[in-house]
């Protein structure tokens, strides 16, 4: 008899799968541009760039074939992730250093794909954070906020070097971000409503960011769609960073900004669907997966409202990543005939 077992056939690759990542990212990537201007496109290059250049010394160095590693498209990833993690305009020795972290800190030092514990991603911002904060914490405000709409031209010039640019021109271009600006001004006793009159917010989070998360929003549906991802790990973060803010919302809504400012100001859809979902990273059981990520959104909450961080997505994401085998094994579903 024929053996017709339900084994799973015409698997996608790897390579076809962090292809249709890199593709979800294109929307969120081309607002990005529309709002802020060319400044990510140059950190994209870079990292990518820089991404295949320390893979290939890496993997030369281990004496492993380069090409199928090279091409298996995991590494891009990562590089991108890091390219819409950092200010636009960062120097640029910023994405070339942080992506080198990403790819030894955080890939290769735990023997490369499918092997590391961490996020690459969040490795190599974490770094970077804690080791140059002003750089990581001063971003661009939207082109069409800038003093005398400063062009692309100036942005190319702050990046491969300010000194060419003024620092009005500098001051014209860059800002806090509008998590940083709430948490600055609330312990200046300014109130919510006043400290949200501000130019850099829009109609429920900040300028511009509202329609790039949009954008990777529409990404993260197709990855859904194309059962890239499934719908456990952004779910459950997104609801539960939205109740939970919520809550301290109705407690003091003079202090704390409404969920729906928490999920469209920061990272919060790019870490739901692009960050989160990391296939080795990320626990593999379902329950599993909805612990990750609620464990991961009130991580986040905490840091922005009550750490010295306006950002806390790195951090918790490498706090959760930590407990991943615990979780895992608290979260295996039964054998069947087992009791």
């Amino acid at each position: 008899m024929e053996n017709r077992s339900p084994y799973v056939v015409n698997a996608p690759s790897i390579s076809i799968i962090m292809l249709k990542v890199l593709l979800a990212l294109i929307p969120g990537i081309a607002l990005y541009v529309y709002v802020f201007g060319l400044g990510v496109i140059i950190n994209i290059l870079l990292a990518s760039v820089t991404v295949i250049l320390t893979e290939s010394a890496i993997l030369a160095i281990r004496k492993l074939p380069i090409k199928p590693f090279i091409l298996d498209g995991s590494g891009l990833v990562t590089a991108w992730l890091l390219a819409l993690s950092i200010p636009s305009i960062a120097p640029w020795w910023i994405i070339i250093l942080g992506t080198i972290l990403c790819i030894i800190f955080g890939k290769h030092l735990y023997g490369g794909l499918g092997y590391n514990l961490f996020n690459p991603a969040m490795v190599g911002y974490a770094i970077l954070l804690i080791s140059f904060p002003s750089i990581m914490t001063h971003w661009q405000i939207p082109s069409n906020l800038m003093i005398g709409h400063t062009d692309w031209l100036d942005q190319i010039k702050v990046i491969f070097n300010s000194n060419l640019l003024s620092k009005e021109t500098l001051d014209a271009m860059s800002s806090a971000t509008p998590l940083d600006y709430i948490k600055t001004q609330l312990t200046l006793n300014q109130p919510l409503a006043t400290i949200q009159q501000d130019k850099i917010f829009g109609f429920v989070g900040g300028r511009g960011l509202e329609l790039i998360n949009l954008g990777y929003l529409a990404g993260g549906l197709y990855m859904l769609k194309e059962k890239i991802i499934s719908w456990h790990l952004p779910v459950a973060f997104l609801s539960t960073l939205f109740v939970s803010a919520l809550l301290f919302n109705i407690i003091s809504p003079d202090t704390f900004a409404s969920p729906l400012f928490h999920i469209m100001s920061g990272g919060s859809i790019l870490c739901a669907f692009f960050i989160i979902t990391d296939p080795v990273s990320a626990p593999t059981t379902p329950k599993g997966k909805i612990y990750f990520g609620m464990g991961i959104a009130l991580l986040v909450l905490i840091i922005r409202l009550f750490g010295g961080y306006p950002e806390g997505i790195a951090f918790a994401v490498l706090f959760l990543n930590i407990c991943v085998p615990l979780i895992d094994s608290l979260t295996q579903p039964r054998i069947f005939g087992h009791k």
